[in-house]
């Protein structure tokens, strides 16, 4: 567990108030039900792909929620589909989950873990004449459920007698069926207005090799059924889900009541998580990495918990942003550059300091002594000196940054130039004297001469200087290759276009820079898995999985420039 562990927030009476506080207020005021018992969430992911953004607010609301109350949260891997399932996604949920800051204790779950009591669940309901088994195909049955204006029209299976229905059902958990052959059905109101409550299915045959189960069963839950029973037997208070199970509501009530279940847990919907130029529908992102859109659900442009902890996002960043941008039952978009603010603002704080070349050229600096180099100090984070220095070589010959050297400068350049005095940071003050070519006329290196009183970059006579610029001794630069990302889609809302998604892709979403100057400090065993601030140019990490010691790889986790700037 990582030490970020926080089972419970740090200061969980500070979770901003919302409507579901205010529903957990009244239930806990009534009593009834609720008397003398602990607020009691979960989050049910289904272990079918990784985790995302989306997913971090609902960890937050439901660990959050029951943190405020000094209630228990459960983790429930939602395992009643065995087709898209695998150990993979159920191991990445709990890297995932266990990153973002929170823990379960010993209250970790599997659906799978209540296959038999949804069985007999199942097996109740037909004896109460609340369900049948139906033959018709999927498609029948969507052809008789009816409009929105009309009415549905019974299955012709849906007078079956108990003992009928009893043993066809036995007969489906025996595998005497084939795929598709027979479903359960609950028997509800095929006129029902809502349209869930049409006879909807709770059982399909499904020959496959459940993860965990093996080939023990051949017919599997419907989510709609299995859930409610879930946090029935969990002992859950509270089940708070996003909106699009608002709808589905009075079947999760409607099986809670005809069921005897020992709890009678409360659905409370909340809106999902939008962002601009993302799309967080697991189905599309399985679909990025299944035709190598992406490296994988990890890819750094991805908005997976993993893809964002490998760019270089915090767990505390996270968080911060899922509690900001706060809870409602209104669905919006919240802008991506939110989420950058996020992350650099916490960044900010804590990032030690380095330097980096992207585009590298020499400056030569000619009064400096040919076979002399020596050692200068540099904070490894300005303004907070508890957190040290560390020493860069210095010599005749540096690394500096193309862009900081112009034969025209435009207004208000306040870096190398002919004439120009910028400072070299923590190191000397430096005068340009101008530039070398090649025989094609290409720059390929700058010359300048330095002041030696002004070691550490202070102009002994008092003279102003405007420019500071960072650098990387040539002696011992690490060639490193940097990867900057962006937003992986070009249009704010890629979900909602009509346009093939795969003309939506951003072709600028990753630019890969060979051979950047690093200076070797950076890769000191201590720093391993520190973010960075690389000087005037970002925050960065190493890539945790790409990169090796004859080639270290680092990623932009956010630039320096703040497009978002929220409200006072």
């Amino acid at each position: 567990m990582s030490e970020n562990k926080i089972n419970q927030l740090e200061n969980p009476s500070e979770m901003p108030g919302n409507f579901i506080h205010d529903f957990i207020d009244e239930d806990l005021a009534e009593g009834g039900q609720y008397e003398g018992r602990t607020v009691h969430t979960r989050f049910p992911p289904e272990p079918n792909g990784y985790l995302h953004i989306g997913h971090a607010k609902a960890i937050y609301i439901d660990f959050a929620t029951a943190a405020k109350y000094n209630g228990i949260c459960n983790l429930r891997m939602d395992d009643t589909n065995p087709i898209r399932e695998d150990v993979e996604y159920v191991d990445a949920i709990i890297e995932d989950v266990h990153w973002l800051g929170y823990d379960w204790d010993d209250r970790f779950y599997f659906a799978s873990d209540y296959f038999e009591d949804m069985y007999q669940y199942a097996v109740e309901l037909i004896e109460k004449g609340l369900a049948f088994v139906c033959e018709l195909t999927p498609d029948q049955i969507r052809e008789t459920r009816g409009t929105l204006t009309e009415p549905g029209t019974n299955s012709p299976y849906r007078d079956r007698s108990i003992a009928e229905n009893l043993d066809l059902f036995k007969r489906m958990r025996a595998g005497e069926f084939e795929n598709g052959k027979m479903t359960l059905r609950a028997k509800i109101d095929m006129s029902a207005g809502n349209m869930n409550m049409r006879d909807p299915v709770i059982y399909r045959i499904a020959h496959e090799t459940h993860h965990r189960t093996g080939d023990t069963w051949c017919i599997y839950p419907m989510y709609d059924f299995a859930h409610p029973i879930e946090d029935a037997i969990e002992g859950i208070t509270h089940s708070l889900c996003s909106l699009e199970f608002e709808d589905h509501r009075p079947l999760y009530n409607w099986f809670v009541e005809n069921c005897s279940v020992p709890y009678k847990p409360r659905q409370i919907e909340f809106s999902r998580l939008n962002i601009e130029n993302t799309v967080l529908s697991k189905r599309k992102l399985r679909t990025l990495v299944e035709e190598n859109i992406v490296n994988g659900w990890d890819d750094p442009r991805m908005p997976t918990i993993g893809g964002l902890r490998r760019r270089g996002y915090t767990a505390q960043s996270i968080r911060n942003f899922c509690e900001r941008v706060g809870i409602s039952k209104v669905d919006s978009m919240v802008s991506h550059d939110f989420l950058e603010f996020c992350l650099r603002e916490d960044l900010n704080d804590h990032a030690l300091r380095g330097s980096a070349v992207l585009d590298p050229i020499k400056l030569i600096i000619t009064n400096y002594p040919e076979e002399q180099k020596e050692s200068v100090e540099v904070q490894n984070f300005p303004y907070k000196p508890e957190l040290g220095s560390h020493e860069m070589t210095f010599s005749k010959e540096i690394w500096i940054e193309k862009n900081d050297y112009a034969i025209d400068p435009p207004k208000k350049y306040h870096r190398l130039y002919e004439g120009n005095e910028v400072r070299l940071r923590g190191a000397y003050i430096v005068k340009c004297t101008g530039h070398i070519t090649d025989d094609s006329g290409n720059i390929v290196a700058v010359t300048a001469e330095y002041d030696p009183e002004s070691k550490g970059g202070k102009a002994t006579d008092g003279r102003k200087i405007r420019g500071t610029i960072h650098w990387v001794g040539t002696e011992d630069a690490v060639d490193s290759e940097i990867r900057i990302y962006e937003n992986l889609f070009s249009v704010a809302d890629p979900g909602s276009s009509d346009q093939d998604y795969h003309e939506l892709i951003n072709p600028e979403s990753l630019t890969i820079i060979q051979n950047a100057k690093i200076e070797p400090w950076i890769l000191n065993e201590e720093n391993k898995g520190k973010a960075f601030q690389f000087m005037r140019q970002g925050y960065f990490i190493e890539d945790n999985k790409d990169s090796t010691p004859d080639k270290p790889v680092f990623n932009r986790a956010v630039s320096l420039r703040e497009t978002y700037k929220p409200n006072k």
